[in-house]
């Protein structure tokens, strides 16, 4: 590629670069030089499952190492004792070396699934944040002021607010920046909550004499719910590594409007094709629905390949068109609180089968009508099932999620 096609490819779907022209001047510094440029995405490991929401930072960062330059993930293992403010209006609860630990090593694991981790550097921020002693970290405090760091939206808010602000938490944006100074980093990525953070690094790496970085930020990805971002604890996702059939059928489920938002975002659909197709479901040239299933079967090639895209399809047609359950549905065992009472909270059943990822979720999904056992309904969110309902019956929840209990 040229340099010209170069921009446009890694310009796509980013929501901001900053500078505007700068992603541009790094590009022709690294083709005169020959030089590749150092591409930086810090993760915090506070989540143990990568989901497209944010595989749509790392499938940007395939796309520089694809050019030729060298991409460093930063697990952000020290940082996360802090956690990042960012979007907060209450501090967070600061992880154990344990959680940290645990955590960081499953996003190890998932990274590559999108990443050639053969260009890939790891690398974690204890290496260097930790090594600091006082004197060094007060120093590095007296590159910034409290008044800068105020600038900081969710700090502005929570102080007009008299919401308690952690010192510690003050520290973050430069920690993150120092990260950047050590890494000498010329590219940053992050999601568009990422600014001030990024933006910090940039001064930073000018007090310290460096080729100050561009902050290239792309959009938080909406769930599956088509208001929120696509979140875990909202149960909102569709993770990287799910089950074909169970990814095919959660994209299914989003909202038209968010067609061509996943599109660019989550698959390498060329710009005029992902047009004239979600054009086409706009104004009734196409059916949306199928144009759903040319997005879900992208996706499902890219994280597992085109025949388990093209079982999935298949699966679904004969699933939610023809109203058959599936060929093959997960078997759990019946909780042994049920088997001692004989009868079972349908709450505590949900979320015991993994069909609800809280009391609180499984609540609500009764009282919209999406759970069945067997061909019964459930409409009562306080009821106790009898253990002779369950065992050997299929626990549905809405049109995708099918159980088997077994006795346990």
């Amino acid at each position: 590629m040229d340099i010209t096609q170069q921009l446009a490819l890694l310009k796509r779907g980013a929501t901001d670069i900053k500078p505007e022209d700068g992603l541009l001047e790094k590009l022709k510094k690294a083709e005169k030089t020959g030089k590749p440029l150092r591409i930086k995405l810090g993760l915090d490991p506070t989540a143990p499952d990568i989901h497209l929401g944010s595989a749509v930072v790392l499938r940007k960062l395939r796309q520089f190492q694809d050019l030729g330059h060298e991409v460093t993930v930063v697990i952000g293992d020290f940082t996360a004792m802090i956690g990042d403010p960012s979007g907060r209006s209450e501090t967070r609860k600061q992880l154990s070396r344990a959680d940290v630990d645990a955590n960081a090593r499953t996003y190890a694991d998932q990274y590559c699934r999108i990443l050639d981790a053969s260009r890939t550097s790891v690398r974690f921020n204890s290496e260097w944040l930790g090594a600091l002693n006082f004197h060094e970290v007060i120093m590095l405090a007296g590159r910034t002021t409290v008044a800068q760091i105020m600038e900081r939206d969710d700090f502005a808010r929570r102080f007009r607010e008299n919401q308690t602000i952690g010192l510690h938490e003050l520290m973050y944006p430069l920690c993150q920046a120092y990260d950047s100074v050590v890494l000498e980093s010329d590219v940053e990525m992050g999601g568009s909550d990422q600014m001030f953070n990024i933006m910090t690094g940039r001064a930073l790496q000018g007090q310290y004499g460096q080729d100050t970085q561009i902050g290239l930020f792309m959009p938080l990805l909406v769930g599956l719910d088509g208001v929120q971002k696509m979140s875990k604890s909202l149960g909102n996702y569709i993770g990287i590594t799910e089950p074909a059939n169970t990814m095919f059928g959660k994209v299914m489920s989003i909202p038209d409007r968010l067609l061509r938002d996943y599109f660019i975002l989550t698959t390498d659909v060329p710009d005029a094709e992902v047009e004239a197709l979600v054009t086409g479901a706009e104004q009734g040239t196409a059916n949306p629905r199928d144009v759903k299933r040319r997005l879900a079967r992208e996706i499902v090639t890219i994280y597992h390949d085109a025949s388990a895209a093209e079982g999935a399809d298949e699966e679904f047609r004969r699933v939610y068109s023809e109203k058959q359950r599936p060929q093959e549905i997960p078997t759990k065992p019946l909780p042994a609180e049920a088997g001692e009472k004989g009868a079972i909270w349908v709450c505590r059943l949900l979320v015991a089968l993994g069909l609800a990822s809280g009391t609180g979720e499984a609540r609500r999904l009764v009282q919209q009508g999406g759970v069945q056992i067997e061909d019964r309904k459930v409409t009562d969110p306080a009821e106790e099932i009898p253990v002779a309902d369950l065992l050997g019956a299929v626990v549905r929840v809405g049109s995708r999620r099918f159980v088997k209990v077994e006795g346990g």
